[in-house]
C-alpha cells in the first residue's frame, strides 16, 4: 500500500518536471526568442502525456488497493469496538463510489476506525489531527487537480499553456502532500490495530 502511494508521489515529481519544461518552452515561444526546436516541443508534449498516463494507471491501482485496505481496517474495527461504528462495513467500499457522499462519508468511517483502533476507544481519544490533515489535503488535491487539468487541456496560446503548466505543477505538489499524509495514516492505523491484535484481540489481516 505504502509502496503504491510512494509511486504515485514519484510520478507527481515526473509531472512537475515535465510541466516545468513545458512552461519554459512556451515562454520562449511566446517571447519569440530562445533556441527551441520543434523536436523539443514534441518531446515536451510526449513527456506530459506519458506522465499523465502513468499517473492515471498508478492512481487506479493505488485506489483499488487502498479501498481493500480501508475495508479490512473497518472490519477490524468491528472486532475492537463494534458499538462505535456508525455505518456497516460495506460502506467502507461503497461510499467511495457515490458522488458527493464520497466527499464526507469515508472521512466519517475513517474516524470511527481510528477511534476503535486507539488504545482506549472509550477513554481519551487519540488526536485525529493527522486524519484531518490527510482528508483536507486529499479534497484540495482532488478539486485543484481537476481544475488544473481542464485549464491545461483548454489552453491554446503559448502564454495560456505556460500558465496552465504552472497550475499542473502546483496540483502535483498538492497531490504529493496528500499521498505522504495517506502513507502516514495507513501506517498509524495499521500500527494501532497491530498493537491491539497482539494485545489479545485477533482482527482480520491487514
Amino acid at each position: 500500500m505504502t509502496i503504491l502511494l510512494g509511486a504515485v508521489a514519484a510520478t507527481d515529481l515526473l509531472i512537475i518536471g515535465a510541466a516545468f519544461n513545458v512552461r519554459g518552452l512556451m515562454r520562449e515561444v511566446g517571447s519569440g526568442g530562445g533556441t527551441y526546436t520543434q523536436d523539443e516541443l514534441d518531446l515536451a508534449d510526449i513527456f506530459m502525456g506519458g506522465g499523465s498516463l502513468l499517473y492515471g494507471v498508478l492512481l487506479i491501482a493505488t485506489a483499488s488497493v487502498y479501498i481493500v485496505w480501508f475495508h479490512r481496517a473497518r472490519c477490524n474495527a468491528e472486532v475492537f469496538a463494534p458499538d462505535l461504528q456508525r455505518r456497516g462495513a460495506g460502506w467502507a467500499i461503497g461510499a467511495w463510489f457515490i458522488p458527493i457522499v464520497n466527499l464526507f462519508m469515508p472521512r466519517g468511517i475513517a474516524g470511527d476506525v481510528w477511534r476503535a483502533s486507539s488504545p482506549d476507544p472509550y477513554g481519551r481519544p487519540v488526536s485525529t489531527a493527522l486524519l484531518n490533515f490527510w482528508w483536507g489535503a486529499w479534497i484540495v488535491s482532488l478539486f485543484y487537480d481537476r481544475y488544473a487539468t481542464k485549464t491545461y487541456d483548454k489552453a491554446e496560446t503559448p502564454g495560456e499553456i505556460a500558465d496552465a503548466a504552472t497550475l499542473v505543477m502546483t496540483g502535483a505538489a498538492f497531490d504529493i502532500g496528500a499521498a505522504v499524509l495517506a502513507i502516514l495514516v495507513v501506517r498509524k492505523v495499521t500500527a494501532m490495530q497491530h498493537a491491539k491484535a497482539t494485545g489479545g484481540v485477533v482482527p482480520a489481516t491487514l
